[in-house]
């Protein structure tokens, strides 16, 4: 065990050559393809127009997918190609692989007589589709998800022995995203925490880093978690709403529950509201136990660092876009990965001394509801995710996965934080129920990539089939296999501690205690467009609450937290702001908490361009501008009156009827379109907008893309457009130029800020 006294530290980066090699290979960027593809094609072919009357086998996955690897139940490798658990052959079967002639018409007693029972066709389609649901996850059941590889630097070796973090090591992972409130059929952008779990399939057994977007948790011991899952779902008397935590249950809960106040505060901040799975960061919330090769132990808490950045949407956006496309963050993470912009994240560690107080610098460790501030512990990269690959088939793969925080390989060891004890418990629990049975680990995508012999024997959906005789320990029946392993040939030992003398008893620590310094840190190191949004979103919130006597208990929390905080959100709620029931502690911000102030990577931003079909003058250049911006690593979409092909062979992918602003990071005008001949009331509600010279769809986009602080170039006719919207060619963030080259240059330098938040002022201070 490491003492206080010890240096605890990993090793400056030393990129190997290996490690560079493995990431050139796994990212291929949308400027090395001939004719970067625009995402969202369903299938690996063409559909023809006529139905095929030649019988083929099934088309093969597309270029952007994957499959789990072909292992065995027992994890031993098949050398089987990926797509032989696809479906086989050019016929229709059944389950059985009997041939079928037809499965359009029930078997009847005549063509206008009664169903005859012996239809075992009919039988075997039906009872497998009434039972082809599975028990939604209780949390976390909407999600989307990615294979990847993950690729160690090495960095961690002094305080890490599991071998996928050596350097140079590749290992396969599989990556889910989601939210945790909603059901399955909810949207991807309500405001919510979200999950970020990884599955890496190591030589050594499978780890999951079961995380989310929010380094703290809601509540400081897992017996709570009922309650507070509880209060934030639908109400059960109405089950509204739905995936939303802007309700009385849930602000009843965590304005009585203040342990809650610093997850609150990161909820209801601009994390609460991503702009993408690909610009979020992940945390394991909890602190772990590394082990070295010689035993010695270190507390650290783990990082996922974007290589994007961290970014948000407003909360206009959000709500549009939750109605325009519910599936936008899953669509997004797709289409990136199907246009070759790899999504990456660093994966970092903070490390602390291991004393017997398990503390740092004052702040408890096993106290779920606290981080320690990145200043204070920097961050240190110990190797990169990258996605490469999207799922062959969603159920199979997302929605069977199954994570657990038990599955740890030798050198990573748990703390006692009472949460993770729970979750230790739970995880388990909850795959056995969903998956139907122990042998979940079995499913396909579950399977680990490491020699099983686990003498767990039989149950539901048993895949393996075992030989031997004696499934216990001892016997020579069987030849004494399978024998136990030692340290020396990587066994998992967990981790020697010493347990204190104590009485049981059901309470926490006095270090649990504090419940507002580090909300009133969070709330302090935001800049001030930050804080212009926290507040917002409180008000929002807590306005949508029925009782008052709620929101009047939330303002006593939020007195607490930040007295200016608290007025404004009290104004906008129209009651008075009360006075801290507890004097403030003055703490040091930290500016590693806010997402603004830095420039960006624009890989896989999304850049709308507007043309006019009847005008082949407005598509001159475009050619050009379209590879500069696949070059860029950002897809570009014109956007026109009519879809199909324009003029000089260019290929309009939106219209003005299926085009919204939220979409697209930012808005090129190269064109001031006229009504198109669907810009009816009638017909398009976005066409019935005063008359405009230009088509209103196009002055809506322009004026949404304005308010919501993105970026927006013009030039031939398309400074008319934006006149016609109301912006002036000098605003913050509206660049017009002669080219398009020129203007599209500028608009990149500004896309690395995300948005233009210079364009309003924060009135928060």
């Amino acid at each position: 065990m490491r003492t206080a006294d010890e240096e605890e530290h990993v090793d400056p980066i030393k990129p190997a050559k290996v490690v560079k090699d493995a990431l050139e290979k796994a990212v291929e960027k949308v400027a090395d393809l001939v004719t970067p593809p625009v995402p969202g094609t369903p299938g690996s072919a063409p559909p023809t127009v006529d139905p095929p009357n030649e019988p083929q086998g099934p088309l093969p996955c597309k270029p952007d997918q994957a499959s789990p690897a072909t292992r065995t139940a027992t994890g031993a490798e098949t050398g089987a190609a990926a797509d032989t658990r696809a479906q086989q052959a050019e016929y229709l079967t059944t389950a059985q692989g009997a041939r079928l002639y037809d499965t359009d018409h029930s078997l009847k007693a005549g063509e206008r007589g009664p169903t005859l029972l012996q239809d075992h066709h009919l039988r075997e389609k039906i009872t497998h589709f009434d039972h082809e649901r599975i028990p939604e996850r209780v949390v976390h059941a909407r999600g989307a998800a990615a294979h990847g590889v993950f690729v160690g630097y090495g960095t961690a070796a002094n305080v890490c022995k599991a071998g996928f973090l050596a350097e140079g090591v590749t290992t396969p992972v599989f990556t889910r995203f989601s939210t945790v409130v909603g059901s399955r059929g909810s949207a991807d952008t309500v405001r919510d925490t979200r999950g970020f779990a990884t599955k890496f399939y190591t030589a050594e057994g499978t780890f999951d880093l079961v995380g989310n977007n929010i380094p703290v948790f809601f509540i400081q011991d897992g017996i709570k978690f009922p309650d507070i899952i509880h209060a934030a779902k639908p109400h059960p008397d109405r089950e509204i709403p739905q995936a939303q935590s802007a309700h009385d249950t849930f602000w009843d809960f965590v304005s009585l529950h203040t342990e809650a106040t610093h997850h609150v505060m990161w909820h209801l901040s601009d994390r609460g509201v991503p702009r993408s799975y690909r610009m979020m960061e992940g945390f394991g919330v909890h602190t772990f136990r590394l082990v070295d090769a010689e035993g010695a132990t270190t507390p650290a808490k783990f990082h996922w660092k974007p290589k994007l950045g961290v970014h948000s949407l407003l909360w206009e956006e959000a709500q549009l876009i939750n109605g325009i496309d519910p599936d936008f963050h899953r669509r997004d993470l797709a289409d990136a990965i199907e246009s070759g912009a790899f999504p990456q994240w660093e994966l970092g560690i903070q490390v602390f001394p291991d004393t017997p107080e398990q503390t740092f610098e004052g702040i408890d460790l096993l106290d779920p509801t606290k981080i320690v501030p990145e200043e204070l512990a920097p961050v240190q990269p110990i190797g990169m995710l990258t996605l490469n690959r999207n799922p062959t088939n969603y159920f199979a793969e997302t929605e069977q996965v199954a994570f657990h925080v038990g599955h740890l390989p030798p050198g990573i060891d748990v703390t006692d934080d009472p949460l993770l004890h729970a979750r230790l418990f739970s995880y388990l629990d909850t795959q056995i129920t969903r998956l139907g049975g122990p042998n979940f680990s079995q499913i396909p995508i579950n399977r680990p990539h490491a020699p099983v012999n686990d003498m767990l024997r039989d149950g539901f959906h048993q895949h393996a089939v075992q030989s031997g005789v004696a499934p216990y320990k001892p016997n020579t029946l069987d030849g004494g296999c399978p024998f136990m392993a030692g340290a020396d040939v990587g066994a998992y030992v967990e981790v020697p501690q010493q347990v204190a003398e104590s009485v049981k008893r059901r309470e926490s620590p006095a270090s649990f205690a504090d419940h507002y310094s580090q909300p009133r840190m969070f709330y302090r190191s935001l800049s001030p467009v930050e804080r212009e949004h926290l507040v917002r979103a409180f008000t929002f919130e807590l306005g949508k609450c029925y009782e008052q006597a709620i929101k009047e208990r939330e303002l006593r929390v939020l007195a607490n937290v930040d007295a200016g905080l608290c007025a404004q959100v009290a104004a906008g709620l129209g009651l008075p702001a009360p006075e801290a029931g507890e004097p403030a502690e003055e703490v040091a911000p930290s500016p590693a908490l806010s997402q603004i102030g830095q420039v960006w990577p624009a890989d896989g931003r999304i850049v709308g361009i507007v043309v006019d079909a009847d005008d082949p003058d407005t598509l001159d250049g475009l050619h050009e501008l379209r590879k500069t911006i696949n070059a860029a690593g950002i897809t570009p979409l014109l956007i026109a009156a009519r879809g199909g092909q324009l003029e000089d062979g260019l290929t309009a992918q939106r219209t003005f009827l299926t085009a919204r602003s939220v979409e697209f990071d930012a808005l090129l005008l190269a064109a001031a379109p006229p009504p198109g001949p669907d810009a009816l009331p009638s017909r398009d509600a976005k066409a019935g907008a005063p008359g405009t010279a230009v088509d209103p769809r196009v002055v809506l986009m322009v004026e949404e893309c304005y308010r919501h602080a993105k970026v927006i170039g013009a030039w031939g006719r398309g400074p008319t457009a934006l006149l016609e919207a109301g912006c002036a060619a000098d605003d913050l963030g509206v660049v017009v130029g002669d080219t398009p080259a020129d203007v599209f240059e500028q608009v990149l330098e500004l896309l690395g800020t995300h948005r233009v938040w210079d364009r309003f002022p924060a009135t928060v201070a």
